[in-house]
């Protein structure tokens, strides 16, 4: 009997762990910022490439970033974020554009 007494116990922390509910882990944005050097054409290859983008809403994006200063590419965990970021710049430094990215907090 204190068999199953310690087996209840220790279903019983486990019920009580599985009510304990995971927070789900904090999104950030990643950003692409305007520069007066960056071609648009490229932008929208960028929105395309890392962020598989129709042509149309790459388009959409990459006048957002012209007329406003910056525009959303999506909003991600910190790891694929940071991942995205650093893509987004080695491409942009291969082909000898300045054009930045950053995340934010979403």
């Amino acid at each position: 009997m204190s068999g199953n007494k310690d087996s209840n116990e220790q279903f019983g922390d486990l019920e009580e762990l599985t009510r304990q509910r995971v927070a789900p882990p904090p999104m950030y944005k990643v950003v692409l910022h305007n520069d007066d050097y960056t071609p648009m054409d490229f932008v929208i290859d960028v929105l395309s490439r890392f962020f598989n983008m129709q042509y149309e809403q790459a388009t959409e994006v990459m006048l957002k970033v012209h007329y406003e200063g910056k525009g959303i590419c999506g909003i991600f965990t910190a790891e694929i974020a940071e991942t995205k970021v650093q893509q987004v710049m080695q491409y942009a430094k291969e082909h000898q554009h300045p054009l930045l990215c950053t995340m934010e907090r979403a």
